[in-house]
């Protein structure tokens, strides 16, 4: 990495403070996303990790993008981050909230491992990864028993519903980490939203403030409400097929 720890903590404390995140720093807490940061930009070219290279676009759009969600978490939570891919949202939630317990869930072997090996390497004792498509995981003992289920980035959110809302138990929350059409997918998912046991959807815009940046980042949050039908989730090849 191209910046020392020292330059590090000063950049990440400045971005974190624009962000009205100084609660959540501590030298603890930089040190982990120090080494975080290294870690993930030593693998990236071997597991594709993340287009953003520039440290200071790192801290804003990984972590505090992802620690903004950290205040919509109530304390102690279990949490299920659906297709966890690089770690976002589980690693940087790991850190800043260590009282709650993340399940990182990908269908992708490699990106679990690299999950894994980098909790295990920053000492993220809050963090299990599972290799599994969701549509099966959410067929076991894990259905409908987490707080929230978390998703950064994953599929259009008619898709997405079918897969995190089988997880949440009825009075928890999905927090859908989206894109520019957020408030367009929300519009045609309402009724797959309803379906599913999920009520009172809103989307929230998120503004995130760099060094000489400035941007927003959708956040979809649907209450569980009721269970979720048994006959849900599909196969996956239905899902994509034919959304609610």
């Amino acid at each position: 990495m191209n910046v020392t720890e020292q330059e590090f903590t000063s950049l990440f404390t400045k971005i974190f403070s624009m962000n009205g995140l100084s609660s959540l720093i501590s030298k603890d807490t930089v040190g982990a996303f120090y080494k975080l940061t290294d870690r993930m930009l030593t693998e990236n070219e071997k597991y594709n990790l993340t287009a953003i290279t520039d440290i200071d676009k790192i801290i804003l759009n990984h972590y505090a993008d992802c620690a903004m969600i950290a205040s919509k978490i109530k304390k102690g939570a279990s949490i299920i981050d659906v297709g966890c891919g690089a770690g976002f949202p589980t690693l940087p939630l790991a850190i800043v909230r260590p009282d709650v317990k993340i399940t990182a869930v990908d269908s992708t072997a490699k990106r679990v491992n690299y999950v894994t090996e980098t909790a295990e390497q920053l000492s993220l004792l809050n963090v299990t990864s599972v290799v599994a498509r969701a549509e099966d995981l959410s067929r076991t003992e894990l259905r409908e028993s987490f707080d929230y289920a978390t998703a950064r980035a994953v599929a259009e959110l008619r898709v997405l519903t079918e897969l995190c809302l089988p997880f949440v138990k009825k009075g928890g929350k999905m927090l859908a980490m989206k894109g520019k059409n957020a408030e367009f997918e929300l519009s045609g998912a309402k009724r797959a939203i309803s379906m599913l046991g999920g009520r009172g959807a809103v989307c929230e815009q998120i503004k995130l403030v760099g060094v000489g940046q400035e941007q927003t980042h959708p956040l979809i949050i649907i209450d569980k409400a009721e269970k979720t039908p048994a006959a849900y989730p599909r196969p996956y090849a239905q899902i994509s097929k034919k959304p609610l």
